[in-house]
């Protein structure tokens, strides 16, 4: 091909992302996606009828997911690795010159490390790979921003963040948070995005404008999921070491509120009106409800091992996958019981909700 046929197709696939990420939401807003890990697709579920509808398929072993602020994309990572310069396998509905001038040569991202990462980019209409992404290492979980330009993944293996511009591609950033980063919140109110760092027990808060760290706030023990409250101005995130989660004070830095959930907390998330903390115990099979206005709490036993937590902002159900079974209980807010069972075909992990 040309050097300026190239040129001139790369310009033409870059304007067609741009002008699909500002389109208005097409995609159907009562499903969520939930990434199956080792059976390689993603679970689409319908929350009309709580039935799964479709499956993605091309993704290798996927644990994070995030949609696009329009649902017309879904982002998904690859937790496995691949050598340092493969070209990424190519998507279906993509011809062989287009992945070629997307993934040629690899650019400066594949040496950087000895191994790389894959993102994902899924048309929620198709449910096929759009485009694929090099990252620096494998890829645990995943971050659209809220203005629908950058895809954020935490990288265990190499203590940072990526930050990839979904409109070129690139590589904008590769931040060091500490070891072992796990998962991430975007603030609505300014331009932070928070980082759980397991491996040492700290949040850092990251600009998202300049992409840099600007500060980190000590927790102690192991925190890994977490669910902000920008009313409130507090952070929750579970505690995995220490069997608990722990409300941190954003403007101090501070931990403001601690609360028992059990061994092995996992998925964390807040109600509709922002007034009850639910988290998951894996080793207890136990799900916790905790008021924040006067610190009640409920439980139910759950099993086995609750996992993943997410709650569908159109009735307010929860969503939990469990880590033993492949299988997602919708569960009532309000009770606790559960409502539906719903079969899955893999274990499901970071539930993207539209």
């Amino acid at each position: 091909m040309k050097r300026f046929e190239l040129t001139r197709l790369l310009r033409a696939m870059a304007g067609l992302t741009v002008v699909s990420l500002a389109m208005p939401a097409m995609a159907d807003e009562s499903r969520v996606y939930i990434p199956m890990g080792s059976a390689d697709s993603i679970a689409i579920i319908d929350t009309d009828s709580y039935q799964v509808s479709g499956q993605a398929q091309g993704v290798v072993n996927s644990h994070g997911s995030d949609l696009t602020p329009d649902g017309r994309f879904l982002v998904a990572g690859s937790l496995t690795p691949r050598e340092s310069g493969e070209t990424p396998v190519k998507p279906a509905s993509v011809s062989a010159d287009e992945h070629a001038a997307h993934h040629g040569g690899g650019g400066d991202t594949a040496a950087s490390s000895s191994t790389q990462g894959t993102l994902y980019l899924i048309d929620t209409q198709s449910k096929e790979v759009v485009r694929q992404f090099e990252v620096p290492g494998p890829v645990h979980h995943v971050v659209v921003t809220a203005d629908g330009r950058y895809a954020v993944s935490t990288h265990p293996m190499g203590g940072g963040i990526s930050i990839v511009s979904l409109e070129s591609g690139e590589l904008i950033a590769n931040l060091a948070t500490g070891p072992a980063p796990n998962y991430m919140v975007q603030s609505s109110q300014d331009q932070s995005l928070y980082v759980s760092n397991s491996g040492n027990g700290t949040i850092s808060e990251v600009d998202t404008e300049n992409w840099f760290v600007r500060k980190n706030m000590r927790l102690e023990g192991s925190p890994e999921h977490m669910v902000l409250d920008n009313e409130r101005g507090r952070l929750y995130a579970n505690d995995a070491a220490g069997g608990q989660a722990v409300a941190l004070d954003l403007e101090s830095g501070d931990v403001a509120a601690q609360y028992p959930v059990g061994a092995d907390p996992h998925g964390i998330d807040l109600s509709k009106d922002r007034n009850t903390l639910y988290a998951t115990s894996q080793g207890d099979n136990r799900l916790v409800a905790v008021s924040l206005d006067d610190g009640t709490v409920r439980e139910m036993v759950l099993a086995p091992a609750p996992y993943h937590l997410a709650i569908n902002p159109t009735d307010g159900r929860l969503l939990i996958s469990s880590r033993d079974k492949p299988q997602l209980w919708v569960v009532d807010p309000r009770t606790l019981d559960t409502l539906e069972t719903v079969p899955l075909a893999g274990v499901g992990h970071q539930i993207a909700v539209e």
